[in-house]
């Protein structure tokens, strides 16, 4: 269980680069009211080994699990890298939510649940939020989504910093 447990962590925070685009990707698995949504090689691993699914649409909604923002063993932990790694947890995400047939604009609610004090940032509680916003506002533009943040003392990535979770709303037949 370790071993899947730290697999399903490294695939929630490996840099885009590492998970590069293969033939067949993005795969749609059929499920009852839509799909599991596999962007990527590393994604279907995670999917056959840990039993998770980057996204799921259920009806007009994309549901896209959770994607850890955090260093890797030998990235600094201060807020100018923090914001490097978010961007990367938001390009995943952006390729998932694209895997789904949606796009940032799509997104009507985020939740986010951040350790303010762990071992993955080096800084203030506002040092991080601050990072992780402007990072965010890259990506997302108005109207902005509802959005729930909420601490916790943990993730599963062990220098995980924020984990970022999302719904979409994409109907099925866009007129």
């Amino acid at each position: 269980m370790k071993l899947r447990l730290a697999l399903l962590a490294l695939a929630l925070t490996l840099p885009a680069a590492a998970q590069p685009a293969a033939q067949g990707y993005p795969k749609l698995i059929p499920a009852p009211g839509g799909a599991a949504v596999i962007p990527t090689p590393g994604s279907q691993r995670a999917y056959d080994e840990v039993h998770y699914a980057p996204a799921r649409r259920a009806g007009d909604y994309l549901y896209v699990s959770g994607v850890i923002a955090g260093p890797a063993d030998t990235e600094a932990r201060d807020a100018e890298a923090f914001k490097a790694q978010s961007r990367r947890a938001f390009g995943h995400l952006q390729r998932t939510l694209a895997a789904g047939g949606a796009s940032f604009a799509d997104v009507v609610m985020i939740n986010t649940f951040h350790v303010w004090d762990g071992p993955g940032f080096q800084g203030t509680r506002e040092e991080q939020f601050a990072a992780f916003s402007a990072a965010k506002d890259e990506f997302m533009s108005a109207p902005h989504p509802a959005w729930t943040a909420v601490g916790t003392t943990g993730l599963l990535a062990p220098n995980g910093v924020v984990e970022i979770q999302m719904i979409a709303y994409v109907p099925q037949a866009r007129p």
